[in-house]
């Protein structure tokens, strides 16, 4: 995917700037239903999360009585949660723009000067997988988070001095799927560090039925449950689960979405009725059936099913453990008798005994 493509996909537009910066604004395209006309806009939309909202919404209403930028704020959790919206709504809240960028775009400390020029007063600046952030664009970010100013450094060896640049008071909002390898100084200049869970049945339920009345969707309570008992607690999942449901309605059914033809589209599609998709079933296959319940290394099973370890570990892994199919052990990953009984192949004869590091 594109950088361009990834501004579409996040619903919002990109924005140049001089030479190989760029930044992306909060404007919304308008023309584009289906991915930035999903995206709640307003604290009150928000489905879930209930205590990060009112966290959230004390914070903003505190800024806002004081009128100064709140606290930086820090949402971690696995993808699709509503990081990137919950920045979204932030901006929203305090009627400022939105400005958008992630770790791996940002590669020298002068990337991060021209982003962080071009700030407005009271703007939101959003960094996505801010974890990836290198170790040398951190170092100019602190004084920035903590004082609002920027370091330059001009010149090299016992010519070089420093200029400090003023910058305009800004709430840097970040996200990460793993806080774990944010640097301890980086997350102590957070005012407020959340975490997203997976969302339960019943709130997937008013997010499909919120996003099926934004796309003109006729869906009736049992197809709507349906799709999002299999969204895996995850509302861009449900959004895209129904986008699909939608069009298999349109063109093999009457265009109405109820339990059955939700079910049809679903089988259709390759989702399960646990949510699991074609690459959920090879990693659960490959320990199960070709590793005989495994312990499976993490590059052996990468290899097996042709994704990338990060890719596992941050995007499928999570799921499956929490759903009590697979385990992770010093030895690697092993799959439970719910596995088995899922696949609905027998478990070996003598299973795997607990892994040790001493054997």
């Amino acid at each position: 995917m594109t950088e361009n493509e990834w501004g579409r996909e996040e619903g919002f537009r990109r924005e140049s700037s001089e030479g190989r910066d760029e930044v992306l604004r909060a404007e919304v395209v308008v023309d584009d239903k289906d991915e930035a006309g999903l995206r709640p806009r307003r604290l009150e939309e928000f489905v879930g999360q209930v205590e990060l909202k009112e966290h959230l919404g004390v914070v903003l209403d505190a800024a806002r009585g004081r009128e100064q930028p709140p606290d930086h704020l820090l949402f971690a959790g696995p993808p699709g949660l509503g990081k990137t919206t919950l920045a979204g709504i932030v901006a929203a809240e305090l009627d400022v723009a939105m400005h958008i960028t992630s770790g791996p775009a940002i590669e020298r400390a002068g990337d991060l000067a021209a982003i962080l020029t071009n700030l407005g007063d009271r703007d939101v600046l959003f960094i996505d997988e801010i974890h990836r952030l290198p170790k040398q664009v951190e170092e100019v970010l602190y004084p920035a988070m903590e004082d609002f100013q920027l370091d330059v450094v001009l010149g090299k060896g016992p010519a070089a001095r420093s200029i400090r640049f003023d910058l305009p008071p800004f709430t840097l909002v970040g996200a990460t799927t793993r806080t774990g390898l944010i640097a301890g100084p980086l997350r102590d200049r957070f005012g407020l560090v959340e975490r997203l869970d997976y969302y339960n049945p019943e709130e997937l339920k008013l997010i499909v039925e919120r996003a099926a009345g934004i796309l003109s969707v006729t869906i009736d309570s049992p197809g709507a449950a349906e799709i999002a008992n299999r969204s895996r607690g995850t509302p861009r999942i449900a959004n895209r689960l129904l986008r699909r449901v939608r069009d298999f309605a349109e063109v093999r059914a009457d265009g109405v979405v109820d339990l059955s033809v939700a079910q049809n589209g679903l089988a259709l599609f390759g989702v399960d009725e646990l949510g699991l998709d074609k690459v959920d079933r090879s990693i659960l296959e490959s320990i199960a059936v070709t590793h005989r319940g495994g312990p499976v290394g993490l590059s052996t099973l990468s290899i097996s099913v042709g994704e990338q370890p990060e890719t596992l570990e941050d995007v499928y892994e999570p799921f499956l453990i929490q759903q009590g199919l697979i385990q992770r052990t010093p030895r690697g990953r092993v799959v439970t008798a719910a596995t088995f009984e899922h696949l609905g192949v027998a478990a070996p004869e003598q299973p795997p005994e607990d892994p040790s590091l001493f054997e």
